[in-house]
Parts: structure tokens; sequence; C-alpha cells
């Protein structure tokens, strides 16, 4: 059994042969994935497959979704052990002008914010906005 398939049996995902190929292709990439990017990238598959899978993949906390302010929801991988919690699993989002490209910045995680009386926070997004180091050249 591979490691990938390790992985999606211990979120409670069945390891089938094209839920393994878009984890490793999710896995390859080192930026944050829109559906589209995924059905060309498997232009033969079938297009509902592609988006069950990753709404499965979202619903386990395989992968978190990201809204940069394109109006494109994007996805990423989320890092081993998280649980994608609002107290300890939050971290940044870069997202560069110049490229287009959403990067998840785990190790900067967001910060606990205490928020008045009767406020329940469900989920919280910060994306910063700027140019990447691959753009900026440094």
């Amino acid at each position: 059994m591979t490691e990938i398939e390790k992985t999606l049996e211990n979120k409670g995902v069945r390891p089938t042969a094209m839920r393994i190929l878009i984890y490793k292709y999710m896995a390859e990439k080192e930026v944050a994935i829109a559906l589209t990017d995924i059905e060309n990238a498997f232009s033969k598959a079938d297009r509902t497959t592609l988006y069950r899978t990753l709404k499965t993949f979202e619903e386990k906390r395989i992968v978190h979704q990201i809204d940069d302010g394109t109006n494109i929801s994007k996805y990423a991988l989320c890092e081993p052990g998280c649980n994608c919690e609002m107290e300890q699993d939050l971290h940044l989002h870069f997202h560069c002008g110049n490229c287009d490209e959403t990067v998840c910045l785990t190790e900067h995680k967001i910060p606990h914010i205490n928020l008045p009386d009767g406020y329940v926070a469900e989920n919280a997004n910060l994306v910063i906005k700027g140019i990447c180091d691959k753009c900026s050249g440094q």
C-alpha cells in the first residue's frame, strides 16, 4: 500500500485510481489549484468525478478551499495532522498579482482573534496580496 493510499484510508476515503491520481497531482504542485486546473490535467476524465473527488477531499479534510479574491475557488492539500480547526490549523495564503498563483504559507498561522460575545467564527481566510518570490526575483 502506498503512502497516498494510507493517507486516504486514514481520512476515511476509499483510494480509487482517480482519487490517487488527483491526490498525487495536487501533492506535486507547490501552489493552490482550481478545479479547471484539474480538469485540464485530466481532460479525459468525467468532470463530475473530478468535482466529487475534490468535494470528498474537502469534506474529509484532505484539502482546504482558498478564497484568494479572484472569484475562483482554489484547493490545496492540508498539512499532515491538519483537521482544519479554527484554533490551530488556519494559516496565511499569498496571492501573486503577477503570476496569479496562490500559495499556502503554512508556517505562518493566523492568530486567535477574540470575537465579541454572541459571535461564532466558522471560518477564517487571510490572503496577503503582492508579488511572490519567483516574480520578484528574490
